[in-house]
């Protein structure tokens, strides 16, 4: 079947110049004024801005073994949503993605659901136990061409296992993603430690724990020589070594969620576990420095955690809830609300960090691209102007876990086009892309 072509008329692109764009054949066909429109489908964009399809490096997909909280179907669903067309499933599935076989598993429902282009991440090692590497180099030459390598969710705290798991992964240009977590700082911890622990009396999270850890590995890949990107950074101090580390040319790239952007540790004095999370939400001067740090370069990418869980991992008290907020449909909205509206980024800084560069952190060479003639169409056109209101009953994603309930956000995602095929019109899905799949 031959795809539709598609005129995007006065669209701004990167909110920026108005032009019209012809996508046709799964690629930007044509940029410029007054673009012929016979035989293509005329989509009004006055008013929208234009962007690179977001490319999400941190996504639970929970697909093979936890499809009571979500599948690869409905979380890219939801990704589609969001302006997304490429998401990294991470490892923490059951079986764990250790293998070749289970990232192919992955990769291949990804392809069948057509939504965004779903890329596995593989654990670091075996069963996420922490004891013996996985199968790095058989999930890189897998069909899945696996390129990042994660145990999120629990880190990677014996420094040789780092070490071993750094210098493999050169090999192929992969790159080791840190949940920075020391256990021993956090065993039993349930919030941020602070103030606002101490009168709750619940056990804290120090900012330590992070801090420490990221110190530790951003010496070891100036040893090895290797890639290291680090997961949710949310810390003051957290930052400060990142900056440090590149100020002295380690290959060190590091990433913040949505939610530590605008949420803070005075949330958890509800009890409401949807806002039990690790790294945990952190105090107002850690939010503020995230802010910054992602304005000035510091941190390199937005990256959701997208962390669904079925309902009663939430609806219990607090001490027995799961870990983990849903954020694929808020990202976008979010990332506007906190660097956009206060005037920290443009709508060019937030297609680098939200797209250009977690695809090249990725390694994928299809996504992240300019929106230039001959460049794979994958973009999304959103509208800076609405306002809407989150009810995660609504959301495609299973999960209800979203901390954003009920608060008005700016941006809505009007269109998404995955390899020129659009997966969202006026803002509800349309069909997947099923031509062409990779």
């Amino acid at each position: 079947m031959t795809p539709a072509s598609y005129l995007i008329r006065s669209a701004s692109l990167l909110g920026g110049a108005t032009a019209d764009v012809l996508v046709r054949d799964g690629a930007i066909a044509a940029i410029g004024d007054g673009l012929d429109h016979d035989g293509t489908t005329v989509i009004d964009a006055a008013g929208l801005v234009a962007l690179p399809g977001l490319v999400d490096l941190h996504t639970h997909l929970r697909e093979p073994g936890r499809e009571d909280a979500e599948t690869v179907e409905t979380g890219t669903r939801a990704a589609a949503l969001g302006g997304f067309t490429a998401v990294h499933a991470m490892a923490n599935s059951s079986p764990v993605a250790d293998t070749a076989g289970v990232v192919e598993q992955v990769w291949q429902l990804g392809r069948e659901s057509g939504w965004v282009d779903v890329r596995p991440v593989g654990a670091v090692t075996v069963g996420l136990a922490g004891d013996q590497l996985a199968e790095l180099g058989a999930m890189a030459d897998s069909r899945a061409r696996v390129r990042v390598f994660s145990d999120d969710g629990i880190c990677v705290s014996d420094p040789v296992m780092m070490r071993r798991a750094l210098e493999y992964v050169k090999a192929f240009d992969g790159v080791i993603a840190q949940h920075a977590q020391e256990p021993r700082l956090t065993a039993g911890a349930q919030m941020n430690e602070g103030k606002v622990s101490a009168v709750l009396g619940l056990a804290g999270w120090p900012a330590v724990a992070e801090e420490s850890i990221i110190a530790r590995d951003v010496l070891l890949a100036q040893h090895v020589g290797s890639r290291l990107h680090v997961c949710h950074v949310s810390t003051a101090g957290s930052v400060e070594i990142i900056r440090w580390a590149k100020e002295r040319g380690i290959n060190v790239t590091a990433e913040v969620t949505p939610h530590h952007l605008l949420l803070t540790e005075e949330l958890v004095r509800s009890w409401n576990p949807v806002y039990k999370v690790n790294p945990p939400l952190r105090a107002d001067e850690d939010v503020h420095a995230l802010r910054a740090a992602l304005a000035d370069g510091t941190i390199d990418i937005v990256g959701t955690d997208h962390a669904p869980h079925p309902s009663e991992a939430k609806d219990c008290e607090w001490a027995s809830a799961a870990m983990g907020m849903t954020g694929l449909e808020t990202a976008l909205s979010v990332v506007q609300e906190t660097m956009i509206e206060t005037g920290l980024m443009t709508w060019a800084d937030f297609a680098r960090v939200t797209s250009t560069t977690p695809a090249r952190i990725g390694r994928l060479t299809d996504q992240g691209r300019p929106l230039e003639v001959g460049e794979p169409a994958n973009l999304v056109l959103v509208d800076p102007a609405a306002r809407w209101t989150v009810d995660p009953q609504a959301m495609a994603t299973k999960g209800r876990n979203s901390p954003f309930a009920g608060l008005e956000l700016p941006g809505r995602v009007v269109a998404t086009f995955f390899r020129g095929h659009p997966t969202v019109l006026d803002g509800a899905l349309n069909t997947p892309c099923l031509h062409g799949a990779n």
